[in-house]
């Protein structure tokens, strides 16, 4: 694959990250590793997505946070991702009230829609460059699709989220040129950005409050049988009065306690060679797409001309031998008339599956907080609950304990069978969606 793509930076800051975002990535320091004893008040693990929210939201109370992150900023999927914004969960507002009652059902809708705005909120005010669009597309494939969608617009409205509109095939055509769909819902709040610009922008604006970030810092023991947390790395440890875990699927086995909750899951994404004005012919209203189907494709325009399609998960976490002929089937369906274009970009990143599909935050001791396991929907859900665990931590646990007492079945088979058995009930509803039935 030739990565010498001209107007990008090639592998600044990000050398040996393989991605479209690593190389068009803002300027970014070199955070130093841990060295030698440390204290803070709050040390978080991770500094994706979940860590850096609940980092930042604690900097701007005045707390004394450290952030330990085993390689880069942004490294795992929070920096790999698809860059959608999709409000929500990875299960609908009626299917949790199906499960969980009326009262959690509207609990969880009141909370829906925040992950995006504080997106906005921090863009916004701390001046982060990371090509931020309005507006998103959910599209169908066939008629039982769209009859969800539909369901999907009413749902949200009757929690309070009025702004989507139901467009049919013509209507659709104006924001998607290709024939697969045969409509879709368009909602004004979702939207699309550069992840890992808005990460690096986030820990500039977190190390400008006063906060410590240290890379290439990878956690190889945590102790909490003490009064305080002890973390320790290769080179050094911080003790905290408190601790929050946010690895997420790349924590490994450093809390067993953790990663036997969760199946690592990868997905894989492509970006083209720069379109010109085709990418705006492809896509007029610069929305971006995630279509109905129960292993989803998703695509959108980059600020550059490119476009960005998505897809193709392994459950396990392991990366196919291929990315691009896991994804360039899709690709050229969706749009023919790219079967010929040069795909410059292919890369992996793992997130973490619950078989709930709904994140799991809470506590290992009380002065150990946790959340992981997004399930696909990690983009504006970690901005929320960083929110809902740095109010915790400062003693308001009301939004907190409405996640935190969510049931989380393990996973059936364990963690030897859990990646076949979800393959088996994934070729289930692959099949029922070819059908459309």
């Amino acid at each position: 694959m030739d990565m010498a793509v001209p107007g990008l930076q090639q592998g600044a800051p990000y050398a040996g990250m393989p991605t479209w975002y690593a190389a068009s990535a803002n300027p970014a320091p070199q955070r130093p590793v841990l060295q030698g004893a440390q204290r803070a008040t709050v040390c978080v693990i991770g500094a994706g997505f979940t860590g850096l929210s609940v980092a930042l939201e604690l900097a701007e109370k005045g707390i004394d946070v450290i952030v330990l992150e085993s390689e880069r900023v942004g490294w795992g999927a929070s920096g790999r991702n698809g860059g959608q914004l999709i409000n929500g969960y990875s299960r609908g507002l009626d299917v949790l009230e199906a499960r969980h009652g009326p009262a959690v059902a509207r609990a969880l809708g009141a909370v829906a829609l925040e992950g995006a705005a504080i997106i906005r909120d921090r863009v916004a005010r701390y001046g982060i460059a990371c090509d931020l669009v309005d507006g998103g597309l959910g599209v169908a494939l066939n008629a039982k699709q769209m009859r969800a969608l539909e369901d999907e617009q009413r749902v949200w409205a009757a929690h309070g989220h009025a702004g989507i509109t139901v467009l049919d095939r013509e209507a659709l055509r104006g924001h998607v040129q290709s024939d697969r769909y045969v409509g879709g819902i368009l909602d004004p709040l979702r939207g699309h950005f550069h992840p890992l610009n808005y990460l690096l922008g986030e820990a500039a604006a977190f190390e400008q409050l006063g906060g410590r970030l240290f890379e290439h810092s990878r956690v190889t023991h945590v102790d909490d049988s003490g009064p305080r947390p002890r973390v320790v790395t290769a080179q050094g440890e911080v003790t905290a009065d408190t601790l929050v875990v946010c690895g997420n699927a790349y924590l490994g086995k450093t809390l067993p306690r953790l990663s036997g909750q969760i199946m690592p899951v990868s997905s894989q994404v492509v970006t083209t060679e720069p379109l010109g004005d085709l990418a705006a012919q492809l896509l007029p209203s610069n929305a971006c797409v995630e279509d109905a189907n129960y292993i989803l494709d998703y695509f959108r325009r980059t600020a550059d001309g490119r476009l960005l399609y998505g897809g193709g998960i392994v459950y396990g976490g392991q990366d196919p031998a291929s990315v691009e002929a896991k994804i360039r089937p899709g690709l050229i369906k969706t749009f023919p008339q790219l079967k010929d274009v040069k795909l410059e970009f292919a890369w992996s990143g793992t997130f973490a599956m619950t078989l709930s599909r709904m994140p799991q935050i809470g506590r290992l001791s009380p002065k150990v907080f946790y959340s992981h396991g997004d399930s696909g929907h990690g983009v504006t859900t970690t901005q929320l609950l960083g929110r809902l665990l740095g109010e915790a931590i400062a003693g308001q646990h009301a939004r907190f304990d409405v996640f935190a007492e969510l049931p989380h079945p393990p996973f059936p088979g364990g963690q030897r069978f859990r990646a076949p058995l979800s393959t088996l009930g994934s070729l289930w509803y692959t099949l029922r969606d070819r059908l459309g039935v």
